[in-house]
């Protein structure tokens, strides 16, 4: 009944294997480098922790494919890994790890929520800020950030009129009969929801979003791929309460869904 067990029988890591035939060899193998770096992402474990979780959990061992009595990787092999795999790799393994799910009926695209959240950057802005000085910008925006920022892709996004930030944003599709994450894309902060969507819409079902989604060009989208709309309008803020009870009224349900159903992905 052990989560690595399940996730043992649940996916095919062969299948995986295939798509790291082209990596450099580690010297432990490729499919059990990949199992720890999975784990790593599930405990939430640094390099160095999970080198030491590795040598210490029984469970672990199993599931990477080690005896107790092996030796296991010092953390630089879980670094080396994912600069080896890179971006676009891991993107093909995460559409193969679905199609395994879709497969098995863990997801069926019937009802799918989808939601964006922003990613800050680790950095600050004062030397970009100096060097927008230094070339005689007036200011430092959206446009000048390419030109004098470390980060040729990170943007300052916009969420209401108040709150701002330096970095991404990540659009998730996630299938609401299990609760998996479908899709997912990473994009500038300063994109919009709608313009996210275009990467994450399911290709079939009804789609349910907030008021972020109640726009043309994502209304426009989710017709495109042969779904049914059910975002949340903005004109439903207006509404009398005798029409939608506080407990029942469209965006109560929205925050109850995201922060109950699906706390392990928002």
């Amino acid at each position: 009944s052990h989560l690595y067990r399940k996730l043992e029988k649940l996916i095919s890591f062969k299948k995986i294997s295939y798509r790291l035939k082209k990596l450099t060899e580690e010297g432990y193998g490729k499919e059990r480098i990949f199992k720890m770096l999975i784990i790593q992402q599930m405990e939430d474990l640094s390099d160095r922790e999970m080198e030491r979780y590795l040598q210490e959990n029984v469970a672990a061992k199993y599931f990477c494919g080690f005896s107790l009595t092996d030796k296991t990787p010092d953390y630089t092999s879980f670094s080396k890994m994912r600069a080896r795999i890179g971006t676009s790799q891991l993107s093909k393994i995460f559409t193969t790890i679905r199609k395994q799910l879709i497969k098995q009926g863990y997801i069926g695209e019937v009802f799918t929520f989808v939601d964006a959240s922003h990613l800050i950057a680790k950095a600050n802005l004062w030397k970009e800020r100096d060097k927008a000085i230094e070339r005689k910008y007036e200011k430092l925006n959206n446009e000048v950030l390419p030109k004098v920022a470390y980060d040729k892709e990170a943007r300052i996004g916009c969420k209401g009129k108040k709150k701002y930030w330096y970095g991404y944003k990540k659009h998730v599709s996630v299938d609401m009969k299990n609760g998996l994450i479908n899709k997912i894309a990473i994009t500038a902060a300063n994109e919009t929801d709608a313009q996210g969507l275009e990467r994450v819409c399911p290709n079939q079902g009804a789609v349910i979003g907030d008021k972020g989604y109640c726009t043309d060009p994502a209304i426009k989208t989710i017709k495109k791929k042969g779904c049914h709309d059910a975002t949340i309008k903005k004109d439903t803020e207006n509404y009398p309460k005798f029409i939608f009870p506080y407990f029942m009224h469209p965006k109560y349900f929205l925050y109850s869904l995201e922060s109950l159903a699906l706390p392990h992905v928002f």
